[in-house]
C-alpha cells in the first residue's frame, strides 16, 4: 500500500491565482495513495481564502476519502515557519510535504519521491524548474543522495521547499527563524544531518522567482543568514559555504545602503575565498554602479539567485 501524504500549502490570501494553481497541481497528482491537503491561512481571513479555492476544492471536498482538503487558521507562530507547524500538526498522514502558494508541482512528483524514502531514508527532495518571466530553467543537483557536507558547501536551490517531502513526526520547522527567513534550508541541514537526503534528480516542481514576497526583505535576509550561522557554526568553517554567505551579507548590506558593512562583509569575503564573485558584485552595487535590482534580475533570468 502506498503511504499517505499530508500537504500543507501555507498561503496569506494575497495570490489567488497562484494558489489555486498550487493547490490544483497537488490534487491533480497520479499517485495511488491518499493525499490530504491543507491549505493553511497566515494574517488572512480562512473564510475568505477557502471560497478563492472553491472551485479547485469542490471535487476533493472534506468527504472525498482520497483527496481530503481543509482551509485552516495558522494557529502557531505567525509566519511561514508557524504555518507549516500548523499543517503539518493537524496531519494523521505517513508522509507530509510542502507546496509554497505560488509554486506547481509537475506530473509524477510524489510517485517518483515516495520510492525514495522506501529505502530507509527519512527525507527527499526534487530538482526544480524556475521560472522567471517567461523563462524556465531546470536545476539539476547532479546526484540522488544530498548530504549535510553539500548543504554546507552550498544552499543548493533544488533542495526547496516545494520539493519536500518526509516522514511525519521526525522533523518541524523552527519557529524562530526571524522573518521566515532560512527556515527551509534549516530543516533540511538538520534533515541531512540526521542521514542523507535521498534527492530524485528530475525537475518535479516549477518554482516561481519574482514574485516572492521575501525576495527583496534585506533586513529579514541578513537576520535570516545570522540565525543560521549561529545555529550551525560549521557553515563558517568550510571556506567555499563561508565565502557564499559572507558575499550574500556583503550584496544585502550594500541593497540596503550601509556601505560600510557592505564594505567589511566584502573584504572578508575574499579573505575566505578569493575568487568568490558576490564580493565584487556587493561592491558594485555599494558604489552605486548597478542597482541591487537589476542583479537579482540577470541572476534569476538565468535560473540563479544571489
Amino acid at each position: 500500500m502506498s503511504p499517505s501524504v499530508g500537504v500543507v500549502i501555507p498561503t496569506n490570501g494575497q495570490r489567488p491565482e497562484q494558489l489555486r494553481a498550487a493547490a490544483r497541481s497537488v490534487l491533480a497528482q497520479d499517485y495511488p495513495g491518499r493525499v490530504d491537503l491543507i491549505i493553511v491561512v497566515d494574517g488572512a481571513d480562512p473564510i475568505a481564502v477557502a471560497e478563492q479555492v472553491a472551485e479547485v476544492v469542490a471535487p476533493h471536498s472534506a468527504t472525498d476519502e482520497h483527496h481530503p482538503v481543509r482551509v485552516l487558521p495558522n494557529r502557531l507562530s505567525p509566519g511561514l515557519p508557524g504555518a507549516r507547524n500548523t499543517g503539518i500538526a493537524a496531519f494523521d498522514t505517513d508522509l507530509v510535504a510542502f507546496c509554497d502558494d505560488d509554486d506547481v508541482w509537475l506530473p509524477g512528483k510524489l510517485a517518483a519521491q515516495t520510492p525514495a524514502l522506501a529505502g530507509g531514508a527519512e527525507f527527499a527532495s526534487c530538482a526544480i524548474e524556475v521560472e522567471y518571466g517567461s523563462r524556465r530553467v531546470p536545476r539539476l543537483a547532479g546526484a540522488d543522495v544530498v548530504t549535510s557536507a553539500d548543504l554546507v558547501r552550498s544552499r543548493m536551490v533544488m533542495v526547496h521547499s516545494s520539493t519536500f517531502l518526509f516522514k511525519r513526526g521526525t522533523l518541524w520547522v523552527d519557529e524562530s527563524a526571524p522573518g521566515g527567513q532560512n527556515e527551509d534550508w534549516d530543516l533540511a541541514l538538520r534533515a541531512a544531518k540526521r542521514q542523507p537526503i535521498a534527492h530524485v534528480d528530475q525537475p518535479l516542481v516549477r518554482v516561481s522567482w519574482g514574485a516572492s514576497q521575501y525576495v527583496t526583505r534585506w533586513a529579514d535576509r541578513i537576520a535570516g543568514l545570522e540565525w543560521m550561522l549561529a545555529r550551525h557554526p560549521e557553515l563558517a568553517v568550510d571556506p567555499r559555504g563561508a565565502a557564499r554567505i559572507y558575499g550574500q551579507l556583503a550584496f544585502h548590506n550594500a541593497a540596503l545602503g550601509r556601505r560600510r558593512a557592505a564594505g567589511r562583509w566584502a573584504m572578508r569575503t575574499l579573505g575566505t575565498r578569493l575568487g568568490e564573485p558576490r564580493a565584487p558584485i556587493a561592491l558594485a552595487v555599494a558604489a552605486g554602479l548597478v542597482s541591487a535590482q537589476a542583479v537579482l534580475g540577470a541572476l534569476h533570468d538565468r535560473g540563479h539567485g544571489i
